[in-house]
């Protein structure tokens, strides 16, 4: 799929605050870039998400995934998973699907969205939010609860 930009300062707090951060890397580099990887790959199996021979990388506030997701929709949830951690501003999605199919559009949530209202903009009908809720499980729990900076798939409409 490619490069993938995210907000640096919005998404899930699972890496230490920032504090704490610069103590520890001032003692040891290598094992804080550990912990944040090792966070970044529970944030996948915390969400349930399935990718086969998952390799990491993390350069800076930058992360490369590879590995194999059994479909487009895993993959793009994956890259969501990652790229909706605060610290993380670049996805570079290196995952391979066997069988190719659409891609979703990647949606960045702005100050006064709400599901419908970007359903509206995507698929001219407002009551299509449920569509968009679906695509986002299990980053998302609730439709109510999205945020400015966000980032979520919006899926083709299947016919």
């Amino acid at each position: 799929m490619g490069i993938f930009s995210f907000l640096k300062n919005a998404g899930s707090k699972i890496f230490k605050s920032e504090e704490v951060k610069k103590a520890e890397a001032s003692a040891n580099e290598a094992e804080l870039r550990q912990q944040k990887l090792n966070a970044l790959k529970k944030s996948i199996t915390d969400h349930g998400l399935f990718i086969n021979e998952l390799q990491l990388s993390l350069d800076g506030s930058s992360v490369t995934v590879q590995g194999i997701c059994p479909n487009q929709a895993e993959r793009e949830k994956v890259v969501l998973a990652l790229g909706n951690v605060e610290g993380i501003d670049c996805v570079d999605d290196q995952i391979s699907v066997p069988n190719t199919e659409p891609e979703a559009v990647f949606y960045t949530v702005e100050k006064g969205d709400s599901l419908s209202k970007i359903a509206k903009a995507h698929y001219g009908n407002a009551m299509k939010y449920p569509v968009i809720f679906e695509a986002n499980k299990p980053m998302l729990t609730d439709p109510d609860k999205i945020y400015p900076g966000q980032v979520l798939r919006i899926p083709p409409l299947q016919d």
